[in-house]
């Protein structure tokens, strides 16, 4: 896939105010500083679309970018981030959650996980509930350049060891650098072909 234009289109915390569902979308998230802007920038080959923080949780919303007018690339919150209020973090997953459930031009949740770290918690739990509801995802491991390959490859044997105590078998998987655009064709590739298989229904055409 050859990304011709990349746009911002709206941020939102209310499901009710999103697009129409009327082209397919891909849902960005992972835990907070796992380098989500910087691979959607890297991805879109356009510098600066999806913002880049030294802070943390920075995003709060439902971020939609349109890609080559054809399909929306979507900008979830970051979980997992402890300096945030109880109270704030339940109304985030709701909202992330109930998004994820109820989106009906959803095609795959892509879960970034840091290719540096052992399997954390948090991001198994967070697959196993995409699991539990039946939403497809894959998983992009992030950050390999900042290692060796040896390394990455054994952190991801390690990812992959953990998920298959509740898997039957290993989602499709990317490892990717934002730094030197390491794995930026095989997942656009991914997306190219799933669109292909992408049929709005006639109420969402209507």
């Amino acid at each position: 896939m050859i990304v011709k234009s990349a746009e911002f289109v709206c941020s939102n915390t209310q499901v009710s105010k999103l697009p129409a569902p009327t082209k397919p979308e891909y849902a960005f998230i992972g835990r907070s500083n796992v380098g989500k802007s910087s691979l959607i920038n890297m991805l879109t080959n356009k510098k600066g679309l999806a913002k880049t923080s030294q802070t943390p949780g920075k995003t709060q919303l439902i971020n939609h970018f349109i890609i080559n007018d054809e399909w929306y690339l979507v900008d979830l919150p970051g979980y997992g981030y402890a300096r945030i209020s109880k109270s704030k973090k339940e109304d985030w997953n709701k909202f992330i959650r109930f998004y994820l459930d109820k989106r009906e031009s959803l095609q795959c949740v892509l879960v970034l996980i840091d290719s540096r770290h052992e399997p954390q918690k948090i991001d198994l739990e967070f697959c196993n509930w995409l699991g539990e509801h039946g939403l497809p995802f894959v998983i992009v491991f992030t950050k390999a350049d900042k290692q060796s390959g040896v390394k990455t490859d054994q952190n991801v044997a390690q990812f992959k060891k953990a998920l298959l105590q509740t898997f039957e078998q290993m989602p499709d998987y990317f490892i990717t650098s934002s730094e030197n655009k390491l794995g930026r064709e095989e997942v656009l590739a991914f997306i190219d072909g799933v669109n292909k298989g992408f049929t709005a229904s006639p109420l969402e055409r209507g």
